[in-house]
């Protein structure tokens, strides 16, 4: 599965390294355009390639997007993603690190409602970039990953990505409830648990 990834920070470019290394193919894109992803992209190899990011979202099958979450909406065409798989690790935080104030909302209901039609999946958002690439590939029990959204079969793909990572995917719920649990403030945020730890934490 070629994979977009929007957003190639720390945890961005952490991804795409652990994806290639699974076997997949990644497309990056970032708001500086492709030339400046060619020293990653090199270092990747022939799995990767570099685009825009509209292009990078016409160009793969799942599309995650690990950029501030202000400048989610509108940075792809509606169109474009329609019918996509869209995972939303981006985390809404308000000033000095707090988490922002959405009056209930979840910020993937908000990411759902700017791209209708997408298929919103809140995922690998939860997790610090440093114990993203070392945790799964320790020995002992999985940690895990969290999905959150309201189309089972996008958060199935998104979670066969997870166990291709080497980690355990646990299903939170509806993209509002369990997309607010994992998003910043919610009690699954920066908070490496194991796969039971985690089945344990949902089911009580």
């Amino acid at each position: 599965m070629r994979t977009g990834i929007i957003g190639t920070g720390r945890i961005g470019s952490t991804l795409a390294r652990m994806l290639v290394a699974a076997g997949h193919e990644v497309v990056l894109a970032n708001a500086r355009g492709p030339r400046s992803l060619a020293a990653l992209v090199a270092e990747l190899g022939p799995a990767a390639s570099a685009a825009h990011p509209a292009e990078a979202a016409a160009r793969a099958a799942l599309l995650v997007l690990m950029v501030p979450f202000d400048s989610v909406r509108g940075l792809l065409p509606q169109d474009a993603v329609r019918d996509t798989v869209l995972v939303d690790a981006t985390n809404a935080f308000a000033g000095a690190g707090n988490p922002r104030d959405l009056a209930g909302r979840g910020s993937s209901e908000l990411v759902a409602e700017w791209y209708p039609g997408a298929r919103v999946v809140k995922s690998l958002n939860t997790m610090h970039f440093e114990t993203l690439a070392v945790a799964g590939t320790t020995r002992g029990e999985r940690l895990a990953h969290f999905t959150a959204g309201d189309d089972g079969k996008a958060k199935e793909i998104v979670a066969g990505i997870i166990t291709d990572l080497g980690f355990a995917p646990v299903d939170t719920g509806p993209l509002h409830s369990g997309g607010i649990l994992q998003q910043p403030g919610g009690p699954l945020f920066n908070r490496p648990l194991t796969e039971a730890q985690a089945l344990a934490w949902i089911s009580h």
